[in-house]
């Protein structure tokens, strides 16, 4: 069993919208990433996706909802096939937990796809 000290694990990277992989358990992922302005609008068709924040503060926009917005502390899911973009204003720390295989772009392929999600140091 490794522990894992959120702090020290996110300032081990600076990369934004470019999760790590913190650890995983029962077919999930637990990701960190770090967020600064808009990510794209995207889907997962056969995943909820759980979003808390560490630091920062997120806006998750939605097409057919209304905004959440998520301060320090605080987290939601997002369920599957929910058109969905986060936004982070000002930089976030944000912590995902979802399927292993899920692409941080869901439905999306773009620049910021990442299909190889690397471990943390």
């Amino acid at each position: 069993m490794e522990k894992v000290a959120l702090a020290e694990a996110f300032d081990s990277f600076d990369e934004t919208w470019s999760p790590r992989l913190a650890g995983e358990l029962n077919g999930q992922a637990v990701k960190l990433a770090k967020g600064d302005g808009e990510f794209v609008w995207h889907s997962h068709a056969e995943a909820d996706e759980l979003f808390f924040v560490h630091s920062g503060r997120l806006r998750i926009e939605f097409r057919e909802a209304s905004d959440t917005v998520l301060e320090p502390g605080e987290f939601a899911v997002v369920p599957r096939g929910t058109e969905h973009r986060p936004v982070a204003e000002p930089e976030a720390e944000i912590l995902l937990f979802e399927p292993s295989e899920t692409r941080n772009t869901g439905d999306v392929e773009t620049d910021e796809t990442v299909t190889d999600i690397e471990p943390l140091d």
